[in-house]
């Protein structure tokens, strides 16, 4: 019987723990809206609250926290985009299932393939035949079923999300300009900048940055967002990414959905259709067959 390599046994477990946390996303977020929370305010204390952990984090590890000029401009770019893609999942919380809309967000790997189309680098047929097969997925979630509809509104959301995740991806992975700055200062400075943005956004509609945030529970919930679909989930990615690869790591993020439909169907008795179920079961095998077959 072989046994597994030290860098399976902490990149498996890590890559699973990435998927687990970032489907928690509803758990922490939903009980906050439903007490009157607004997203301008859970996303600037969740994001409030990871970037201290994480300067702290690069303080104890005594890292630069410099950067030059360029790589300020991509990583503005970065932390709106960042900013927008958990705006738009939140809003999408709003008039869908949070299960499905977390699920819709594991689109973003075929969302990239096709930038990366314009980006003049073709797929191969397995990332076409994936993309239709997921596009087919999506229309049967959209279906609903019985006296369940499905918000076209909300649906639109939730690939929002995922378009501007991928956009994040892209400039990540092609950007020479922040080449050299390292994953945890990328996501530090994403972080802060969508702080200032919520908190912004916060000042401008004049709503109170508190309001619906009352009692222990509430805040639990706050850190509870930092730790679990932020921090934990950034940090274990890396993990899994660099000892098991890219590929393995992104097919692990298929706990993502699961856990997100668990989360909804159990804690907030969301309904979980045939309909949702089989859309679901295609666009997940679609996504990971074509991770797999092309070893991106």
């Amino acid at each position: 019987m072989p046994t597994l390599s030290r860098n399976a046994l902490i990149g498996y477990p890590a890559g699973i723990i990435t998927g687990v946390t970032y489907g928690l996303n509803p758990l922490f977020a939903v009980p906050l809206m439903r007490q009157g929370a607004s997203i301008e305010s859970i996303l600037f204390f969740r994001y409030g609250f990871a970037v201290a952990l994480l300067a702290m984090f690069l303080m104890l590890r005594r890292e630069s926290f410099g950067i030059n000029l360029r790589q300020a401009a991509i990583l503005l770019m970065l932390g709106v985009l960042y900013t927008t893609s958990s705006l738009t999942l939140f809003e999408a919380y709003n008039y869908i299932a949070s299960g499905l809309a977390t699920t819709l967000v594991f689109l973003y790997p075929v969302i990239v393939a096709i930038i990366m189309v314009f980006l003049r680098v073709v797929p191969s047929w397995p990332v076409w035949l994936s993309i239709a097969a997921t596009f087919a997925g999506v229309l049967i979630m959209t279906q609903g079923g019985g006296s369940h509809e499905v918000s076209p509104l909300g649906v639109l959301l939730s690939i929002g999300s995922a378009t501007a995740y991928s956009a994040f991806i892209v400039i990540i992975n092609r950007s020479k300009a922040i080449a050299s700055v390292p994953g945890t200062l990328i996501t530090f400075y994403s972080l802060l900048i969508g702080a200032i943005i919520f908190m912004s956004r916060s000042i401008t509609t004049g709503a109170g940055i508190t309001t619906g945030i009352t009692g222990a529970g509430a805040w639990l919930n706050l850190v509870g967002l930092a730790v679990f679909p932020t921090i934990i989930s950034t940090a274990t990615l890396a993990v899994a990414t660099r000892c098991i690869g890219a590929t393995k790591a992104s097919v692990l993020g298929v706990f993502e959905p699961i856990t997100a439909i668990l989360v909804g169907t159990l804690v907030f008795s969301e309904p979980l259709t045939p309909g949702i179920i089989l859309g679901i079961t295609i666009a997940i095998a679609a996504i990971s067959f074509m991770i797999h077959a092309t070893r991106r």
